[in-house]
């Protein structure tokens, strides 16, 4: 590990996971859509979003690739890393009061080039709502 807590690309290996989970609220939303400037009223307004697919507002989908972020900068690798890329596929809708599971699972370690690529899905009740895969560049002890 390196002096911040996260892992060395020598201390990775295929199959390492690590999760985070958090429960979408109101606050979130309204704070999202201020600090991104998306105010899309699919998640602001609630008697327009019933006119819609989704039967009412449903949380912006950065808001939950968000959590993938948490995971890889707090846990996996964790801190001292680096996001270098991340592709994504919205499966399903989040909406206020979904728990968003976010899971990163590494699925193959580059020690020459310092990266790691890792799976990331988040999941409603066990439903897959996201899934892409990150891109890391990492910390070494190696000199």
């Amino acid at each position: 590990m390196n002096s911040l807590g996260g892992y060395n690309i020598e201390d990775l290996q295929p199959g390492m996971s690590a999760s985070i989970a958090k429960t979408v609220t109101e606050a979130d939303i309204v704070l999202f859509a201020g600090i991104s400037t998306d105010v899309n009223p699919m998640h602001l307004n609630e008697e327009w979003a019933k006119t819609t697919q989704f039967g009412g507002r449903i949380a912006h989908g950065m808001l939950s690739a968000g959590f993938i972020s948490a995971v890889l900068a707090n846990k996996l690798p964790g801190p001292g890393t680096v996001y270098l890329g991340q592709t994504l596929k919205f499966k399903a809708p989040v909406r206020i009061g979904d728990t968003v599971t976010a899971t990163v699972t590494v699925r193959e370690v580059v020690a020459a080039r310092r990266r790691c690529l890792l799976d990331a899905v988040c999941t409603v009740n066990d439903k897959t709502v996201i899934e892409g895969e990150s891109t890391m560049y990492c910390t070494t002890d190696l000199a």
